[in-house]
């Protein structure tokens, strides 16, 4: 046998990005292609989130049955098919894929009001925030972890940027920074929550209004919860960290009262005095 064995094909982040969208398409014979997009976002989010948050576990589930049961079984294999192409596209490194697509395939317009930040303005943005991350650096010295606040979330593209500059200069952003990330638009939720939770940055994805303080639904990433950030975040600083290392002050009552000098003593201070 002379035939010969043909080279594996080269696969890139756009290789797998394009699949996805194929997939997509594919999925909307017989649905609208926002409505197919909007099902894949959400199941994979609950499907992400199930296997670590057990305390919304049933209803999320239940949601899940009640979402793939709109497809066909040909249909229904699909999904799981899309998943796989994010999670390779995702390997090649931190980037807003699900924004990308969500531009490519034209679901955003004005009437919407969704348009996401190109990930290359948000890299530019991360990077004039943390610099050289010296200051980053002292910060986690202090603490042990920095917090990052994303008012306005859409997919994550901010949070991904932040993880990907924090990479560059050297930091863990697995194990030193944490990120709670809102958004008003259960799309931007559940895209978000999928890319932060692939990448692994531990972070709260709620679900409401940041200007009137509304919280619908929270979405715990798997670091999180396998982080115990839960525990971090309200002792306020991480175990090892500088303030873990300063000792207490002594709590009260754990002294005895100055007592005062006696009489005789304070007698002869007022005469020399005079």
């Amino acid at each position: 046998m002379n035939a010969r064995l043909k080279p594996p094909a080269v696969t890139t982040a756009e290789s797998h990005r394009k699949a996805l969208i194929k997939l997509l398409n594919q999925a909307s014979h017989r649905h609208h292609l926002w409505e197919v997009f909007g099902d894949f976002i959400e199941m994979s989010a609950i499907a992400l989130a199930n296997s670590t948050d057990l305390t919304q576990h049933e209803r999320r589930e239940k949601r899940y049955m009640q979402l793939i049961g709109r497809y066909e079984p040909a249909e229904q294999k699909l999904f799981p098919k899309m998943f796989g192409e994010l999670t390779l596209a995702m390997e090649f490194g931190p980037d807003d894929v699900l924004g990308k697509v969500f531009g490519e395939l034209e679901l955003g317009n004005s009437a919407r009001g969704q348009f996401f930040t190109p990930y290359h303005l948000c890299a530019l943005i991360a990077q004039v925030n943390v610099g050289d991350g010296e200051h980053c650096r002292e910060l986690i010295r202090q603490r042990g972890f920095i917090r990052v606040s994303e008012p306005a979330a859409g997919a994550g593209a901010m949070v991904i940027a932040m993880a990907e500059v924090m990479t560059k200069a050297g930091i863990n952003y697995q194990q030193h920074m944490h990120v709670v990330a809102q958004d008003v638009d259960s799309r931007a939720v559940h895209m978000a929550f999928l890319q932060l939770s692939l990448l692994h940055i531990p972070a709260i994805v709620v679900l409401g209004n940041t200007l009137t303080l509304e919280v619908r639904e929270q979405w715990f990433t798997p670091a999180h919860i396998m982080g115990l950030w839960g525990v971090k975040l309200e002792r306020g600083y991480a175990l090892g960290s500088e303030v873990d290392a300063t000792p207490s002050p002594e709590p009260l009552g754990s002294t005895p009262p100055p007592t005062a000098p006696p009489l005789q003593t304070i007698r002869e201070e007022q005469l020399v005095l005079f």
